[in-house]
């Protein structure tokens, strides 16, 4: 896996993992923090805030752009403790492995484990989140991607069955209190919910989902990104039963998944894994069929890649 040493964004000691078609820059100054991803030359899927651009140090959290890690349930000041300062790179086992100095708010330290394939745009990023307090801790990692500006996100249903042949509810959904569920932004389809990304409405919207179907994505500029996690059917997960999550507002959308609620002793760590996937030249369009159209191969194609 070629590893190359670049300066990104104001940031001089960053990490570009890539092959002949991908990229992603990891920067070592901050983070854990997957600065960059996209095809090589084009622009970046994930979105990036100038004004913090190459800054590091200081108490304040920054969301900096990119793809993070974080701890759940949310909770000030626990959630948002700062990821300013240096972390540890390296490679191992062809992945680039990013480590965090133990946060010193919580007594947790973060890692990510990055593997790009050798052709192709197939990402799996490994979460990791390690309990270094003298007690045990319940949380779940909780893995965010915000995604560049004036995208669609694009959330499956639950396979739709009649009322005579079932009584009981499909799955878990849970809505925050300022989101306004008539807003233009959502779709509410049978077969999938999309929330577009709109740079002129600053009301945030957020939904979380119990994800059995194990995929979200994006669509942007003919470009779609598809990120798969796996939901572990009749474990407990945050946010009254949400393993994935979406959020938006006028600069961003975020993905979200997330690992089960679990009681981390000293010492003991928990993993997440998500898989990514970009393709360019998907005209994904606005009916459902057509949505349909366009995801059905290349969720049967990720799926069959990650069953390898």
């Amino acid at each position: 896996m070629p590893v190359q040493k670049v300066s990104y964004g104001g940031w001089e000691n960053c990490y570009r993992l890539f092959n002949g078609d991908a990229e992603l820059i990891v920067t070592a100054d901050v983070g854990p923090r997957i600065i960059r991803f996209g095809f090589i030359g084009d622009n970046n899927e994930f979105a990036e805030f100038e004004e913090q651009l190459g800054l590091k140090g200081g108490d304040e959290w920054r969301i900096y752009g990119g793809h993070r890690l974080w701890h759940a349930p949310e909770a000030r000041p626990r959630t948002y403790a700062p990821d300013n300062e240096p972390v540890e790179i390296s490679v191992k086992d062809e992945s680039l492995l990013v480590v965090q100095p133990v946060e010193r708010l919580t007594g947790i330290q973060k890692e990510m484990q990055i593997t790009l394939s050798r052709s192709g745009v197939h990402v799996v990023v490994i979460h990791r989140l390690r309990n270094l307090n003298l007690w045990s801790v319940e949380l779940a990692a909780w893995a965010l991607s915000v995604m560049a500006p004036g995208g669609m996100a694009i959330l499956p249903q639950p396979p739709f069955i009649p009322h005579e042949e079932k009584l009981l509810p499909a799955r878990a959904m849970a809505i925050w209190h300022y989101t306004d569920m008539s807003d233009a932004r959502w779709r509410w389809g049978r077969k999938f919910i999309t929330l577009r990304q709109d740079v002129g409405r600053t009301e945030p919207l957020k939904l979380g989902i119990a994800n059995h179907e194990g995929w979200l994505a994006y669509a942007r500029d003919g470009h779609l990104f598809i990120k798969r996690h796996r939901h572990f059917d009749g474990m407990p997960y945050p946010d009254f039963g949400c393993s994935a999550e979406v959020f938006t507002n006028e600069r961003m959308l975020e993905l979200e998944t997330l690992s089960p609620l679990m009681r981390v002793e000293h010492g003991e760590c928990i993993e997440h894994v998500e898989h990514w996937f970009l393709f360019k030249g998907v005209h994904v369009g606005e009916e459902e069929h057509e949505i349909e159209g366009a995801l059905k191969p290349l969720l049967e194609r990720t799926e069959h890649i990650i069953s390898l």
